[in-house]
C-alpha cells in the first residue's frame, strides 16, 4: 500500500498523496549552451518528461532555465549545489522548483534569504542527500555512508529550512549501492511525511542502470515508497524517461502499452527476437491501455498470452494474430508486423 505523503506543487504537476507518481530527469548540455539545452528539453518532453531538472551554477546561468522554461509545459527544476545568488536568479525567472542543500550555501543569512524567496513565489525545495557527498561531521560520525548517515544528513537539511517556517520540501536520498539505498528509504519514510523522489544515483550505463535502477526504485514503489523518480543513466535523458516510464508500467503503476514476449525456444521457427523489438519500437507512441503479446510459435502462443488485448505467434514462415487467446488472423512472416499494427489500430 502506497505510504501517502504531504502533497507539493510543482508548477502544473502534483506530487505526494495518491497523485500519479512523477517521472523526471535532467539536462546534460553544457548550461552555456541554451538552444541545445531547448532542443533537448523537448526532446525529453515528447518522450514523456514530467519533470525537468537543470543546472544553474550561477546566477548568470538562471537565463538557461528561463529559456527552458519558456520553451516546454512542463515543471522545471532549478539544480543548485553552493551559491546561493543561483538560486534567487532561478526564482526571480520563475524556476517551479529548486534543488539545493541549505547546509551547502553558508549561514542562516542566506539559508533564509533563499527560503524567503521561494515562499513569495510558493516555489519547493528538494533537499538532495547523496552517499557519496555526506557532511563531514556525519560522515565521520558513522564511518561511511550509512543509511542513518544519509537519513539524518537529509533531516540536518530539512531543520534547516524548518528553522524558518519552511515546510514546502521534498527529499531524495539516493546512493549507487542498491541495498543500502533501499534501506535508507525506508528509515526516512518511517520518520517524515514530506514527499520523497526516489532514484538510484550513480546507476552506471544502460544495461546496469536498467538493472540496477528496476530493482532499487521498483522495490521502493512496491513497497509504497516514492512520488516522485528518476533513472540516473549514462545516457541520454530521454531513455531515462523511457526506462522510468517502463517500471511503472512493470508495476502497474500507469496506464499504456505493456509488451509480453516469449524467450523463445527450438519450436521457433520466425525471427521472434527481430519481430519483437520492431513491435516494440512501434508501440513506442501508442497511447492505449493495452497488453501486446510476442511469442514464438502456436503450441503455447495464444494459450500462454490468453490475457492480452492482441499478440502474434510464429509458425513456419507464418503466423497468427490472437485477441483475448482467440485467433483472428493468419498472415505470411514478413507481413506480421503490419498486421499486428492494423489490429492495433482498431482497438
Amino acid at each position: 500500500m502506497r505510504q501517502l505523503k504531504r502533497e507539493v506543487k510543482i508548477g502544473n504537476v502534483t506530487i505526494g498523496g495518491s497523485n500519479p507518481i512523477a517521472v523526471q530527469t535532467m539536462l546534460n548540455v553544457p548550461v552555456e549552451d541554451i538552444e541545445g539545452n531547448v532542443a533537448q528539453a523537448k526532446r525529453c518532453e515528447a518522450a514523456g518528461c514530467q519533470i525537468l531538472r537543470v543546472t544553474c551554477p550561477s546566477p548568470a546561468d538562471a537565463k538557461c532555465i528561463e529559456a527552458v522554461k519558456n520553451a516546454v509545459n512542463i515543471p522545471i527544476v532549478a539544480d543548485i549545489h553552493f551559491d546561493y545568488k543561483a538560486a534567487l536568479a532561478c526564482a526571480d525567472v520563475g524556476v517551479d522548483k529548486i534543488r539545493i542543500n541549505p547546509g551547502n550555501i553558508g549561514d542562516d543569512d542566506r539559508v533564509k534569504a533563499v527560503v524567503d524567496a521561494c515562499q513569495q513565489k510558493n516555489i519547493p525545495i528538494r533537499i538532495g542527500v547523496n552517499g557519496g557527498s555526506l557532511e563531514k561531521h556525519i560522515l565521520a560520525k558513522y564511518g561511511a555512508p550509512t543509511p542513518e548517515a544519509m537519513v539524518e544528513s537529509a533531516l540536518y537539511h530539512v531543520r534547516l529550512l524548518e528553522k524558518f517556517d519552511f515546510n514546502n520540501i521534498v527529499i531524495s536520498i539516493k546512493n549507487s549501492n542498491v541495498p543500502r539505498m533501499m534501506e535508507a528509504y525506508r528509515q526516512l519514510s518511517a520518520v517524515t511525511d514530506y514527499p520523497l523522489h526516489v532514484g538510484v544515483t550513480e546507476a552506471g550505463t544502460y544495461q546496469m542502470g536498467l538493472l540496477k535502477s528496476g530493482m532499487g526504485i521498483g522495490g521502493m514503489l512496491l513497497e509504497g515508497i516514492g512520488d516522485t523518480l528518476r533513472v540516473s543513466l549514462t545516457a541520454d535523458p530521454a531513455e531515462e524517461i523511457r526506462t522510468g516510464r517502463d517500471i511503472l508500467s512493470a508495476l502497474g503503476l500507469r496506464g499504456g502499452v505493456k509488451l509480453v514476449s516469449c524467450p523463445t525456444c527450438g519450436r521457433t521457427r520466425i525471427d521472434l527476437i527481430g519481430l519483437a523489438n520492431k513491435v516494440e519500437k512501434a508501440l513506442e507512441y501508442v497511447d492505449k491501455d493495452i497488453t501486446v503479446a510476442v511469442m514464438g510459435c502456436v503450441v503455447n502462443g495464444p494459450g500462454e498470452a490468453r490475457e492480452a488485448d492482441l499478440g502474434v505467434t510464429g509458425g513456419k514462415g507464418e503466423g497468427l494474430i490472437f485477441k483475448k487467446g482467440q485467433i483472428i488472423r493468419k498472415v505470411p512472416e514478413a507481413e506480421l508486423l503490419d498486421a499486428l499494427m492494423e489490429e492495433i489500430d482498431k482497438l
